[in-house]
């Protein structure tokens, strides 16, 4: 719900819930473990509890790396334009 209305919101159609036909970006983590291990010494290290990312359904991190996959893209708003539900 947090992400769905945000997606309404943006007029990013397709994005912000889990549903046939909609965009995959998940994020698959351990919530009692997810952590930032960045700090100011090592300012890139990876976050720590999270298994897999799927961008557009393809999975791009799994295993604590980058598996090389790049299918992101630029998004638009829908031709609707962006609405708050109950407009």
């Amino acid at each position: 719900m947090m992400t769905g209305l945000s997606a309404e919101r943006f007029g990013l159609a397709g994005r912000g819930f889990i549903r046939v036909g909609h965009a995959a970006d998940l994020v698959v983590f351990d919530p009692d473990t997810v952590r930032d291990a960045a700090d100011f010494s090592n300012p890139t290290a990876a976050a720590e509890g999270i298994f897999s990312v799927f961008v557009n359904g393809v999975e791009s991190w799994a295993g604590g790396r980058h598996t090389g996959a790049r299918a992101g893209q630029a998004l638009r708003r829908s031709s609707a334009g962006a609405r708050v539900r109950g407009s």
